[in-house]
């Protein structure tokens, strides 16, 4: 078994369930389909990752060319999930909004038109900075949590 994969899953789904509670107390919506959605606090993304990589600082040490790819790695899935993601999702949100401005203009002039209702884009793809801070954060205490938890007496 491979504990630094069993760690970084465990992050992920931890950091996935954690989306759903902290929601509810912005929010006051108890929404358990955030489990299965993409963005938001904290990121899962930052959180297996950052599992895995403070995981193998511990077992390999920093100097191992394993840390140096984790490292790696790591850094460029947190800098995707908050930056091309992110835009991506801001995007995302401009055009669902073209829908309802072409409404409000037809309004006035309505043209005979056949439309098929397709599903809105999904909006919230990627992260803020603070919530793959959150992410982050959150694999560290999991990668060291892990570590002293599997490490062998």
């Amino acid at each position: 078994m491979n504990r630094g994969a069993v760690i970084a899953i465990t992050s992920i789904g931890l950091a996935q369930a954690l989306k759903i509670p902290i929601h509810y107390a912005k929010t006051k919506e108890w929404r358990p389909a955030l489990f299965f959605a993409t963005g938001g606090m904290p990121s899962s993304h930052s959180a297996g990752v950052s599992s895995l990589t403070t995981f193998v600082s511990l077992t390999k040490g920093v100097r191992s060319i394993d840390f140096a790819l984790s490292l790696v790695y790591g850094l460029i899935v947190m800098y995707d999930a908050q930056g091309i993601r992110r835009q991506t999702g801001e995007l995302t949100l401009k055009v669902n909004d073209l829908d309802e401005l072409i409404d409000k203009i037809n309004e006035d002039d309505p043209v005979e038109f056949e439309e098929k209702s397709p599903d809105p884009l999904k909006e919230m793809l990627g992260h803020q900075p603070k919530e793959v801070l959150g992410g982050a954060l959150l694999g560290m205490i999991m990668g060291i949590s892990g570590y002293y938890l599997t490490k062998k007496r």
